[in-house]
C-alpha cells in the first residue's frame, strides 16, 4: 500500500497550490480519502474529506471557501485544492485512507505560505 503526495512548495500568500495523492495497492474507489495538515508545534488536524461517490465531509473553517477536495478513482487519486493561501497554512500535508477497517497514511508534502 502507497499514499504518495506531491504538489507541495514555497508560495507567497494570496497565492495557489494544487496538491496530489497517488494511491496504490488497496481498492480505492472503496475508501474515504482525507486531507490532514500538521503546522510546527500543533496537532495534525482534519482539512477536508471526501467519500467514494464524491461528497464530502465537513471542511476545516479555517479553509472553507477557500479549499476543495476532489478525486478521480479511475487515476486512484485525491487533489486539494488551495486558493487564497494564508502564511497559517504552513504545514505539512498528509494523505489518508480510511476504510471500516483500515487506516493508511502517507508521508506528507510540505507546503510554506510565506513572502
Amino acid at each position: 500500500v502507497q499514499l504518495v503526495e506531491s504538489g507541495g512548495g514555497l508560495v507567497q500568500p494570496g497565492g495557489s497550490l494544487r496538491l496530489s495523492c497517488s494511491a496504490s495497492g488497496f481498492t480505492f474507489s472503496n475508501y474515504v480519502m482525507s486531507w490532514y495538515r500538521q503546522a510546527p508545534g500543533k496537532e495534525r488536524e482534519l482539512v477536508a474529506g471526501i467519500n467514494s461517490v464524491g461528497g464530502n465531509t465537513p471542511y476545516a473553517d479555517s479553509v472553507k471557501g477557500r479549499f476543495t477536495i476532489s478525486r478521480d478513482n479511475a487515476k486512484m487519486t485525491v487533489f486539494l485544492q488551495m486558493n487564497s493561501l494564508k502564511p497559517e497554512d504552513t504545514a505539512v500535508y498528509y494523505c489518508n485512507a480510511r476504510s471500516y477497517v483500515m487506516v493508511y497514511w502517507g508521508k506528507g508534502t510540505l507546503v510554506t505560505v510565506s513572502s
